[in-house]
């Protein structure tokens, strides 16, 4: 064939194809086993066994017809879109195949990377909506998602409804209704249902299920159904499985793991990746091709850090039950209410490590117990090998106005933990230790 025939008639392969075999004899092969390899060839980067890192800025073309024909595919002159690899904004290896990876624990199509969680969340609503549409969310959000949203989409004529996160059917169909009327006088949309489950940092679930039926009955499967699975994600819940369009990570958590990186990803079928795909390529914001890198290295040992890490929080919130200073846990393993018991029982695959304790007292006690851990560190994020613990109230959700921070039980007794991989009795030890100062 000459290059314009291959060209015109043979799309553009992927200079990285995915290996083919998922599954051994009928038996689909295990994301943990697949992260040891799918997605990258060996045999076109010299036989390296692990990607290498493609540290360049642009990508040289086989022939002028193949460039012409990626560029077609990127002004829309074509159908299809972009094929192969032309300039790191737009894509690169390391990226594609931590891309394929990540897809592969939601069980999604497709998937996008970033240089944070924020980046993801903002550029995916931000291809979403347009003036006088309307963003439906849950709460709590985490801060810098609801600040955007309130703060920032709303410069553009974007307004929200949000609504609390253990809503039922009913609550959810009146604010459907609500949204829907309040789109109709701006003249646009219900554009997207952006959810958090468990919510930051109270561990509220959402009933997605529910979400997903209030939505085809109100609005079709046109609006999509995006969620910040964070605090579960990849291992203890799969929301695409339960009616999310759209599942968004900060990968600097779990997957990354090790509080040495930032990046961040959304998942889910390519009708719905496709248009932020397009603005990524726009305003950039791809993770860069290192931290890709290290994001496939830590893929290889998600499931077993995020197991330790669980085992060691359901042994650590068994302690802090019952600790007379302990007033409550916002703890996935110990749930109370039926209705969030419920929720989770059909959405979670496990409680997690990261969950909040609320102390006697307030923000003093909070302080004097986070100033006399000695294993625990002080400081913001989770997901990662070491355990953390923050104060919310006062941290990462102070730009929250005090009176909403109340209403979503972001309380000045509420200290936010996640548990890493250390010795689980070392940690109550330490544990221990600080509450006596309280």
């Amino acid at each position: 064939m000459t290059d314009a025939i291959d060209a015109t008639d043979t799309p553009t392969p992927r200079r990285k194809p995915k290996p083919e075999r998922t599954e051994i004899g009928g038996r689909p092969l295990s994301p943990a086993t697949l992260m040891m390899g799918h997605g990258y060839d060996p045999t076109l980067s010299e036989g390296s066994l692990k990607a290498p890192i493609f540290l360049t800025s642009t990508f040289a073309f086989p022939s002028a017809a193949d460039g012409k024909r990626h560029f077609e595919g990127i002004t829309g002159k074509r159908e299809g879109g972009a094929e192969g690899l032309v300039y790191s904004r737009f894509n690169g290896p390391n990226q594609e195949i931590l891309e394929d990876r990540l897809a592969i624990w939601d069980g999604a199509e497709d998937a996008l990377t970033f240089s944070s969680g924020m980046t993801a969340i903002c550029i995916l609503m931000m291809a979403y909506v347009s003036q006088g549409d309307v963003i439906v969310h849950s709460g709590p959000l985490y801060a810098a998602s609801e600040g955007f949203v309130a703060k920032v989409l709303s410069k553009f004529g974007v307004t929200y409804v949000d609504f609390p996160a253990g809503a039922s059917r009913e609550e959810l169909d009146a604010v459907l209704a609500k949204a829907k009327a309040q789109a109709d006088e701006a003249g646009g949309k219900v554009a997207m249902i952006y959810l958090e489950s468990p919510g930051n940092p109270t561990n509220a679930l959402v009933d997605v299920e529910a979400v997903r039926d209030a939505r085809d009955a109100a609005l079709g499967a046109d609006c999509p159904i995006a969620i910040d699975n964070t605090f579960l994600g990849p291992l203890w819940q799969r929301p695409l499985d339960h009616g999310a369009d759209i599942v968004a990570y900060s990968l600097t958590k779990y997957v990354g793991g090790h509080s040495d990186l930032v990046a961040g990803s959304i998942a889910g079928a390519k009708k719905w990746m496709d248009p932020v795909r397009a603005l990524r390529n726009t305003m950039g914001g791809i993770v860069d091709p290192n931290t890709a890198w290290m994001l496939l290295r830590s893929l290889e040992t998600v499931e077993l850090r995020m197991q330790r890490a669980g085992e060691n929080a359901e042994k650590v919130c068994a302690f802090l039950k019952d600790h007379p200073k302990v007033t409550g846990l916002g703890y996935l393993g110990f749930i109370e209410d039926e209705r969030q018991k419920d929720i989770y029982n059909r959405h979670c695959k496990g409680a997690g490590s990261t969950f909040s304790v609320f102390l006697k007292g307030g923000e003093a006690e909070c302080f004097r117990f986070l100033d006399n851990l000695t294993i625990a560190k002080l400081a913001v994020s989770l997901g990662g090998t070491e355990t953390l613990a923050s104060h919310p109230a006062s941290m990462t959700h102070l730009s929250v106005p005090h009176a909403r921070r109340q209403a979503l039980g972001i309380s000045d007794s509420l200290v936010r933990v996640s548990i890493g991989i250390e010795d689980a009795d070392d940690l109550i030890a330490d544990f221990e230790q600080a509450l006596e100062h309280v």
